[in-house]
């Protein structure tokens, strides 16, 4: 576990988060925010699947990208903001469940560049299936008026 930088992480992320439109359209919710550590949730909708009615690979990648940018910017300073510098998706099942997690770990923090891992999950009646995992690299900000923190 690591130790944030701002003592009011948790409500400082979860007010990042709720600025995010896109999070918002498409019905991402947070379910936990720790030091360097974010759980993300989403339920089934069918208008974000693909032609086979899976959940679309965009929208998997897309949760585990804000799990893993919230998961880094949880452990930075007061007024800084994080983007995403690069990710490696590996999808590794058909995104099919009612409800999909999305759990980013930083692995380790920098002060300028930050490496996160998620994994995504399906989640079906009581079974969960791990269906893609992400290695990201996070860029943290500071002193730009154009990035809020």
């Amino acid at each position: 576990m690591f130790e944030p930088r701002n003592p009011h992480y948790a409500e400082h992320t979860l007010a990042a988060f709720k600025r995010q439109n896109f999070s918002d359209l498409i019905g991402l919710q947070v379910d936990q925010i720790s030091p360097g550590k974010v759980i993300l949730s989403l339920p089934f909708d069918a208008r974000l699947t693909q032609q086979h009615g899976f959940l679309h690979a965009g929208v998997t990648t897309t949760g585990m990208d804000n799990a893993c940018g919230f998961a880094a910017f949880s452990l930075m300073p007061e007024n800084w903001g994080v983007l995403t510098v690069e990710f490696k998706t590996t999808l590794m099942a058909p995104a099919a469940g009612e409800r999909f997690t999305y759990v980013a770990e930083v692995i380790k923090p920098g002060r300028t560049l930050s490496y996160v891992e998620a994994k995504a999950y399906a989640c079906q009646d009581e079974e969960t299936k791990l269906i893609a995992s992400m290695s990201a690299t996070m860029m943290c900000i500071s002193q730009r008026p154009d990035i809020k923190g």
